[in-house]
């Protein structure tokens, strides 16, 4: 997918009751992270119900340009050939990560403290994402890093050859720079320590134990505590993703806010790190059973049941953001539908993901005749009941706001647009059709 390409506009229409089984894609966490460690890894990796988005597939092409041999079998089924830790080679172009914030970051990680030279870039929305927060704690293990003002893509990172290990406090709660941090320590001597306030995303620390390495994770009066010992063999696995939660929260939006719907949506993860959003909207009195619990790749899942009903506006407490940090713009469109006000505190990192989601979400909903309130790090909803759509949201090119707003005008009196459908793709390629398989009137 191209962001160069003509904006290609979209619709959605109040719709009928939605019924079925929502059959959503693998995790995209857990996909970027199965392709970099299987690449990182001695043997064979293959990975079954890999997310098949643009996001990753860019991930895909980068281990393949380090020298790992990455080959699809199948759908969502990949093989990789590993080079072990330390084992990358110097890649021949620029790696260009798209969109993708999770595997730039990543990526830089791994190859901050192997001695070879690689230039990163993005497409536009990435360019403009702040990336001092992962590259300053890499310089701290030797790594040479050159950027553009602002600490922003193309970067290019000459690797150390001799690097030292470290001990860092994140300064805010992100899995990426704490992961960022973790595989740059792989190739390192030594302890590499993170410290984070709040925990945040553990499928760094559960895939790299499961991959071999020697981490432990301890809660201690200076916070959430992540040791990773350097220089493991890592031994290649088999990886089965179990589906996103992030992708599984608009269809799950959808059947709470249409009238008379029930849907199904099989084998998310419950992994209680991205688990805020299912928390949160069963204190807003959501109808979800969570059927089937059981264990896959490593991850807690469930089967979903999710029924139409009346929800009451809730207050989202800050300590609760980092667990749900990708599902406030669809949770914001829930708010809308609910009875009364809904509070959502600890938001300011969305305003550096793949737009100001805050901002991005406030105009759209005011857009579509819903009041909304916002200040740095919070947002707040006043439901409504009866939405009256109407409006066209503009996306930024942000997969997650034009999936929120097309949720949205399934539910409005009056159809809403989007400006621009196209990044969709980058995480969840199969959105249409599978809405329109429910009975969403979308396109």
């Amino acid at each position: 997918m191209s962001h160069s390409s003509e904006p290609r506009p979209m619709t959605a229409r109040r719709s009928g009751p939605l019924t079925g089984v929502a059959t959503v894609p693998g995790d995209k966490s857990i996909s970027h992270r199965a392709l970099i460690l299987g690449a990182l890894s001695v043997g064979e990796t293959r990975i079954t119900g890999l997310l098949e988005g643009q996001d990753v597939l860019d991930t895909a092409k980068a281990m393949a340009a380090f020298g790992a041999k990455v080959e699809r079998l199948g759908d969502g089924e990949w093989s990789v050939h590993g080079v072990g830790v330390g084992g990358f080679s110097e890649p021949e172009g620029v790696i260009d990560c798209g969109n993708s914030g999770t595997g730039v970051r990543l990526i830089m990680g791994a190859v901050a403290t192997t001695p070879i030279t690689a230039t990163f870039t993005g497409d536009a929305s990435l360019s403009r994402r702040p990336m001092a927060r992962v590259t300053d704690p890499l310089a701290q293990f030797g790594a040479q890093i050159t950027a553009r003002e602002g600490g922003r893509l193309p970067i290019t990172i000459q690797g150390a050859a001799d690097p030292l290990p470290v001990r860092y406090r994140t300064p805010v709660a992100s899995a990426q720079i704490k992961s960022a941090i973790l595989l740059a320590g792989l190739n390192v001597p030594g302890e590499t320590v993170v410290i984070e306030s709040e925990p945040t995303r553990d499928h760094s620390e559960r895939m790299l134990a499961g991959f071999g390495a020697d981490i432990r994770t301890e809660t201690t009066d200076e916070g959430h505590v992540i040791t990773l010992q350097g220089r493991p063999e890592l031994r290649a696995q088999p990886v089965a993703v179990p589906r996103d939660p992030s992708s599984a929260a608009f269809p799950v939006a959808a059947a709470l806010i249409v009238p008379g719907s029930e849907i199904r949506v099989p084998g998310v993860s419950r992994n209680p790190t991205r688990d805020g959003l299912y928390v949160t909207l069963l204190d807003m009195g959501a109808d979800i059973a969570f059927e089937n619990e059981r264990e896959e790749g490593g991850e807690p899942v469930a089967d979903l049941v999710v029924r139409h009903g009346p929800l009451q506006g809730v207050t989202v407490p800050a300590e609760r953001a980092a667990s749900m940090i990708d599902e406030f713009p669809i949770l914001s469109v829930i708010a809308a539908f609910a009875e009364g006000t809904t509070v959502m505190n600890g938001v300011a990192e969305l305003r550096v993901k793949e737009s100001d989601r805050i901002d991005a979400m406030a105009r759209g909903l005011e857009a579509n005749g819903v009041r909304v309130e916002e200040t740095k790090d919070s947002l707040t909803v006043h439901g409504m009941g009866r939405v009256p759509g109407g409006g066209t949201a503009v996306t930024h090119l942000d997969h997650r706001i034009a999936m929120s707003f097309l949720v949205l005008g399934l539910a409005t009196v009056a159809p809403v647009s989007i400006d621009d459908g196209d990044p969709i793709a980058t995480s969840f390629p199969g959105f249409l059709p599978l809405m329109q398989g429910l009975g969403a009137d979308l396109g």
